[in-house]
């Protein structure tokens, strides 16, 4: 059975066209990269996934349900979502914030219990966010504060964990810190897809890319397959050279000449 199959998405802001017949299936756990030009429909993609937003025609289903069949509990039992940086104007501590990743669990005007807890705990300790457990959300640097949102995605036992561009604005530590935590998480049993910018990193740290333009899907598979010249040329609008990186033996991806 497939963990995740889309299905001839299609997706629209009023009149504006942002997902034009999307198709994709994925049948194991891995970690799925998505890159992109600005504007092409990564954000749109993974709201339309996680069932925030409802598609103009076609389907995403779950472990072979529809996604919209699902009730909101439901859907939050199967899918965790990290946004690019959430903003929180209240003096919630982290361990508040982790606690919420449970809601989907707790009935109402009832309590979290020792299990609801030692989750919360468990998962903050994954994340190496426990010792924040008393702090504030807002007194933390956007690498901490992005570890405690993973914490709180996980607390949820998800099968997918969705990411949004979660190293965008981290310098290069905490880029590898987080990505490494996801490769792990996968290799756990976790279907991470991760929409990121950085072409490299995706190559380094994803078992597959999809590269999206314009609502479409310009290629999915292997970095070594899917990170070639041409795909690069129709994705982003640049030539570029690929190389091995003697490191990893990853393809690397040098842009060298904007062709607008």
């Amino acid at each position: 059975m497939n963990i995740l199959k889309v299905d001839r998405l299609r997706f629209s802001y009023g009149e504006v066209e942002v997902l034009k017949g999307i198709d994709l299936s994925i049948e194991r756990n891995m970690v799925l990269g998505i890159i992109g030009a600005n504007g092409s429909g990564k954000t749109t993609f993974l709201k339309n996934i996680s069932g925030y937003l409802t598609p103009v025609s076609g389907t995403v289903s779950v472990l072979g349900k529809n996604i919209r069949d699902y009730s909101i509990k439901e859907r939050a039992r199967y899918i965790g979502y990290v946004p690019q940086d959430g903003v929180y104007d209240f003096e919630f501590t982290c361990y508040d914030i982790v606690m919420m990743g449970r809601m989907p669990y707790i009935k109402r005007f009832q309590s979290e219990t020792k299990q609801d807890r030692d989750i919360v705990k468990e998962c903050m300790k994954a994340t190496n966010t426990w010792h924040f457990k008393e702090r504030s959300i807002r007194h933390l640097s956007g690498g901490e504060r992005q570890r405690v949102y993973i914490a709180r995605a996980l607390a949820q036992r998800p099968k997918i964990l969705l990411m949004d561009e979660p190293v965008s604005h981290l310098d290069i530590r905490y880029q590898i810190e987080i990505l490494s935590l996801v490769r792990d998480l996968a290799s756990e049993g976790l279907l991470v897809i991760v929409v990121l910018h950085d072409i490299n990193l995706a190559s380094e740290f994803c078992d597959e890319i999809l590269i999206m333009k314009e609502g479409q899907m310009v290629a999915c598979g292997s970095p070594a397959k899917v990170l070639t010249r041409d795909n690069i040329m129709s994705a982003f609008s640049v030539d570029a050279r690929i190389i091995e990186s003697p490191v990893s033996k990853k393809p690397y991806v040098i842009p060298y000449l904007s062709i607008r």
